[in-house]
């Protein structure tokens, strides 16, 4: 291919909109891969949406690593890229060929042994630790996407790709996939996973995937105590952050479900939805699946909510209901005994008062004085009984009037 021809092809997509510089990075790729010529340009961003030499190398290499998802092909474009892309860059395109590559090509995972042979041709020196490191990222980006935590925790750690990325190790990315690892693993602990998840959120480098990656690892974690607010809380810094990015508002939507705030949610995947429809990812259709999946439960969450609610003020009521059947069958008992002891007293005075007018030779100022004692006997044994019945059933109405 004409190299005048390529460059001009591409900044005239510069100008363009975004359907025809799509068509026209599409087309330069495929004729570079058909031709057998790698991108002689050279990258200067990662700029998916308005760059045309990022998104044409970038399509270039999409469809390598699709061809052929191997450590050779990553070895290639790594030293490609010591070639082609500028310093200020080299970090941020490497994530994101390296991390992007190893998740579309999740199907294929080499051996170690297959890592450590392409790791070994790499020689000495700082470009050697770039070349392993991008090498690192490409294979933890297959294990991430395959949820395999304690084989990338191990791979991360005691590979001899990660080993040989000697300064580069302490970069962002790598330790949010420590982090990544750590809270997957059922061998680490959250403790353990949480302060690598700190020390890579407060880094002054940290870039969109390294983002990306702690709040993967939080969402996938199993559940332990305080996750949905801790997601939730570094999804809403990552939505301040990166205010267009779907990704982040579909994790401020799970966090926002597991903290059982539906409504917010719900709102948070729609925006999601929408972003996702508008974004040049090579992935859409798997994300769309994954964000509509993720409102169907969110929606499911709210309606199990919303009658869980119903049922808990319906047991509500019908406890209220049955305290105060309780109250009423317990005063009516009360008031009984107290009638029963009253009526008994009257019975006896008028029996008694009976005996003593219609019988007995005793005079009537005797007789009026012993209905009197009779009288007085009597109404104190009932007031005795509603007294004696009033003191019993005290506490039990003190204990009613402190539930209400």
């Amino acid at each position: 291919m004409d190299t005048a021809t390529v460059i001009a092809r591409l900044d005239e997509a510069r100008g363009a909109d975004s359907r025809t510089r799509d068509r026209i990075c599409d087309e330069t790729a495929a004729e570079l891969l058909a031709a057998g010529i790698a991108p002689f340009f050279e990258v200067s961003s990662a700029d998916l949406r308005t760059d045309p030499y990022f998104m044409c190398a970038d399509r270039y290499w999409r469809s390598r690593f699709l061809e052929q998802p191997t450590a050779r092909t990553a070895f290639e474009c790594a030293r490609w890229m010591s070639d082609h892309v500028r310093d200020e860059s080299w970090g941020v395109v490497a994530e994101q060929w390296a991390l992007g590559n190893g998740f579309l090509n999740r199907g294929t995972v080499e051996s170690a042994d297959a890592f450590a042979e392409a790791v070994g041709e790499t020689g000495a020196g700082a470009e050697t630790e770039r070349i392993a490191f991008f090498f690192t990222l490409f294979h933890a980006g297959k294990l991430r996407a395959n949820f395999c935590f304690d084989e990338l925790h191990a791979f991360l750690a005691f590979s001899p790709s990660s080993v040989a990325a000697g300064s580069l190790r302490k970069e962002p990315v790598f330790v949010a996939l420590q982090s990544f690892a750590a809270f997957g693993s059922r061998t680490l602990t959250v403790t353990y996973a949480s302060e690598l998840l700190k020390q890579a959120w407060s880094a002054a480098g940290r870039t969109r995937h390294t983002t990306d990656i702690c709040l993967n690892g939080v969402a996938f974690a199993p559940p332990f105590e305080g996750q949905g607010e801790l997601l939730r809380s570094y999804a809403e810094e990552a939505v301040e952050a990166y205010p267009d990015d779907h990704m982040f508002h579909a994790r401020l939507a799970t966090g926002l479900h597991m903290c059982s705030w539906h409504d917010a949610a719900l709102e948070s995947i729609d925006t999601a939805l929408a972003l996702l429809a508008a974004s040049p990812t090579a992935s859409l259709s798997v994300l769309q699946d994954q964000y509509l999946t993720k409102r169907d439960a969110i929606q499911e969450g709210r309606l199990r909510a919303l009658r869980d609610a119903e049922q808990q003020r319906r047991w509500e009521q019908q406890a209220e209901a049955n305290a105060q059947l309780e109250r009423s069958l317990h005063t009516s008992s009360v008031r009984a005994v107290e009638v029963v002891a009253v009526f008994t007293a009257a019975i006896a005075f008028a029996v008694g008062s009976l005996q003593v007018t219609l019988t007995g030779k005793l005079p009537l100022s005797d007789r009026l004085w012993l209905l009197a004692a009779q009288g007085a006997g009597l109404a104190l044994f009932a007031l005795l009984i509603v007294g004696g019945t009033w003191l019993i059933t005290r506490s039990h109405r003190e204990q009613d009037r402190g539930t209400q």
